[in-house]
């Protein structure tokens, strides 16, 4: 298949990740980090910037109804499961609209959860009807291709890092599974940004996690390619998919912005 961009160990390609999947050579992938489509984008509203603006996302957001929805994320988390290198381990992001349907698919491909994180932000937007608590959060799940295995895991460095973006983490303590790490910051957004970018400080921790240098970590719904800045930072090589063009476009100028400067490898 022929890259979107590539350059160095960088590559995107453009189309629908299931078909792209395929193409993927079998156990050939260390790390998978997934922020798969919530399928919020039913005509409902939220806050930015203190206004009320639309969640629409686009097309790629639309739901088809539960046991659709179901189907989606069974048939991509199988085919991560089947490029994922034995011990590899895949990171899903989402709300509870997805993350359930998620963790249940990854039961049924057979994968062992090895944690779930709450990505507290401290800075999240604020509810809009005041009927309901404010969504401060977002879940990940951390799972292992085999039930039985050896997975990477830096726990030296998540202990004793420094980790100043996180009030939660006490120096010389073990990490936990909630991170105080706020919203994506507005120099990430320079060029733009994609409807549900992640914090680059959260991309930077989870690859400093669970990956080593030169290892090949792979993003199927990659947007504007956080996981890929993240992953060229600390030495490792990636891979992204994306179905818009308008957001490839977007993670190149993010990249050619890093690697044009001085990388920071600070955590």
């Amino acid at each position: 298949m022929s890259p979107y961009f590539e350059d160095k160990n960088f590559r995107l390609y453009q189309g629908n990740c299931l078909d792209l999947l395929k193409k993927v050579k079998e156990n050939s992938v260390d790390m998978i980090f997934a922020d798969p489509p919530y399928f919020l984008s039913n005509g409902t509203f939220t806050c930015q910037n203190g206004k009320m603006v639309s969640v629409k996302k686009g097309e790629w957001d639309m739901g088809y109804g539960l046991e659709e929805n179901l189907k989606f994320h069974k048939s991509w988390i199988k085919e991560c499961k089947r490029v994922l290198k034995p011990g590899g381990t895949i990171w899903i992001s989402g709300t509870y609209h997805s993350i359930y349907q998620c963790g249940y698919a990854l039961q049924l491909n057979n994968y062992r959860i090895l944690n779930e994180i709450v990505w507290y932000k401290p800075n999240a937007s604020p509810n809009l009807s005041c009927r309901f608590f404010t969504a401060s959060h977002e879940t990940l799940i951390w799972a292992r291709k085999e039930q039985k295995g050896v997975h990477t895991f830096n726990y030296d460095i998540l202990k004793n890092g420094e980790w100043p973006s996180d009030s939660i983490k006490k120096q010389g303590l073990q990490m936990r599974s909630v991170w105080a790490i706020g919203t994506p910051k507005r120099d990430e957004k320079t060029f733009g940004k994609h409807p549900t970018q992640k914090s680059l400080d959260l991309l930077k921790r989870i690859i400093m996690a669970c990956t080593n240098e030169g290892d090949r970590v792979l993003d199927p719904f990659t947007g504007s390619s956080t996981t890929g800045i993240a992953a060229t930072i600390y030495n490792r090589k990636f891979l992204g998919f994306d179905l818009e063009k308008e957001y490839l476009d977007l993670s190149i100028k993010r990249y050619k912005r890093l690697t044009s400067t001085s990388v920071d490898s600070s955590i």
